[in-house]
């Protein structure tokens, strides 16, 4: 390469640029005809986009472009074809080895030429970093905004997708019993599913066990293990998986798909969902946290059913219903008898499996619009909602006091056990949940008294008399 220099006045020297100089720039300088296709690309595109010069002669610029950025990018060479002059404009280009690169360009057009000229720069690390900061963000931000699991993981998906391509997007999550389950699966062509394909299926179950990435291409394909490697050819053809980790190990897998036409994954994508993975992790474990303690707000831990607060919740929301409305409905008030026996005498682990067992019947006997809740130790209330009948009302309690007739079983423990019923309608015997509770417990102990009292079982029986039942005026 040979240069020349030429003095000029005020010893201030000149420089003519030889041959290829523009060769030398980091940057890559380009040509782009009016009809959109390179006539002229400077050595560093190679470095950039992978093709040599001599390959892109002649190609149709908007063939490289992702495609989810051809549209703007031609809007924008339509301005400068027009005389606007574009400065840092950045969009994504593919690469010949399939990765995505991010470029920056300035352009101007000239219209002595007829051409686009135009430089452009590698910004994909600048990009990588940006994108990478914005996602925690995103996401923690999505895991505060988030109600549940259910819309977070949406959010999860477009934060993903504005990463690296993820038309299919999964989250599986191992349960206490190590069996993965899909609250959100979307396959590689965007389509909703309960579940992904067993193949697929299979995948996400190696990484969240071994807790390590699997990235899927038809050229590692084949050097994956024999057993990996027919779930992988049901997978879809570009599928990665990173785990989501957690202290105690991974509690699931984060994974995206595609087609050839809209993803191509690579190493770097792999350690960039890996990033991502962390923080997704994070935002589950933080909501799923927030959602057990609003469960246990709620519910009793043992029975799994609603507490007292949940079921005077329920039970406001009840009356204030049937009030405008017109309806009625029916409270039942339910006691173990001589709990305390069983606990004294078996133990409190056989008193807890007997309770348990106990709220597993009496869900049985009811609807599943009707509410069961363990409102302290041994006492249940059932909310009939839009039973306002006491005959229909002593029908469903003399269902649960058959279903107590069958001896509970705990390994090689067997117990009897008898429950006391009492019986309040809305609104013959209270117009408020106070007055209701009274009447139904009140109604339970008589029939436990005199169960007591004649030596027979404390149940609420199908021809009982209404005193007895616990429905008459008094509660007697």
């Amino acid at each position: 390469m040979k240069s020349s220099y030429t003095s000029c006045n005020m010893g201030i020297t000149s420089f003519t640029p030889p041959a290829g100089f523009i060769d030398l720039l980091n940057d890559a300088v380009c040509a782009v005809d009016v009809d959109g296709r390179f006539v002229y690309l400077s050595a560093a595109c190679e470095r950039i986009f992978g093709y040599t010069p001599e390959e892109l002669v002649g190609t149709a610029m908007i063939e490289l472009v992702a495609p989810e950025h051809r549209a703007r990018t031609l809007a924008a060479a339509a301005d400068v074809m027009a005389g606007a002059a574009q400065h840092n404009f950045e969009n994504c280009y593919m690469r010949k080895d399939g990765r995505r690169v991010d470029i920056m360009w300035s352009v101007r057009w000239s219209e002595t030429d007829q051409l686009r000229v135009a430089v452009a720069r590698d910004v994909t690390a600048r990009k990588r970093g940006e994108s990478m900061r914005a996602a925690m963000y995103a996401i923690s931000e999505a895991a505060h905004a988030a109600k549940d699991l259910v819309s977070l993981c949406p959010l999860i998906h477009r934060i993903v997708n504005e990463l690296l391509p993820a038309p299919g997007f999964a989250i599986a999550l191992r349960d206490e019993l190590d069996q993965l389950s899909f609250p959100y699966n979307v396959d590689e062509h965007g389509r909703p599913a309960a579940a992904p394909l067993p193949g697929a299926g299979a995948l996400c179950a190696h990484v969240a066990q071994v807790a390590r990435p699997l990235l899927l291409t038809p050229e590692t394909l084949p050097l994956l293990p024999a057993e990996l490697r027919e779930a992988a050819r049901s997978a879809a053809p570009y599928w990665l998986g990173v785990p989501l980790p957690a202290s105690g190990g991974a509690i699931g897998a984060l994974v995206v798909s595609g087609s050839p036409e809209s993803a191509y994954f690579t190493d770097e994508d792999k350690e960039l969902l890996q990033f991502v993975s962390g923080q997704v992790a994070t935002a589950i474990e933080r909501l799923r946290l927030h959602e057990q303690l609003h469960y246990l707000a709620q519910y009793d831990a043992l029975t799994r059913l609603p507490n007292r607060q949940l079921f005077h919740d329920r039970l406001d929301s009840a009356l204030a219903r049937a009030a405008r409305n017109g309806t009625g409905f029916s409270l039942l008030y339910l006691d173990l008898d001589k709990f305390k026996l069983v606990n004294d005498v078996h133990g409190h682990a056989a008193g807890d499996l007997l309770l348990h067992q106990m709220a597993q019947r009496i869900t049985q006997c009811v609807r599943e619009e009707d509410t069961v809740a363990r409102i302290g130790g041994d006492e249940f209330v059932v909310l009939l909602e839009s039973v306002a009948q006491t005959d229909d009302a002593a029908r469903v309690a003399a269902k649960i006091a058959l279903a107590m007739d069958e001896p509970f079983r705990f390994g090689n423990l067997c117990l009897d056990a008898r429950v006391s019923i009492g019986i309040a309608a809305y609104p013959r015997h209270g117009g408020n949940a106070q007055q209701l509770l009274k009447h139904a417990d009140e109604a339970m102990y008589g029939n436990k008294k005199r169960a007591r009292a004649e030596g027979s079982d404390p149940i609420v029986p199908l021809e009982a008399d209404p005193a007895v039942v616990g429905v008459n005026d008094t509660g007697a």
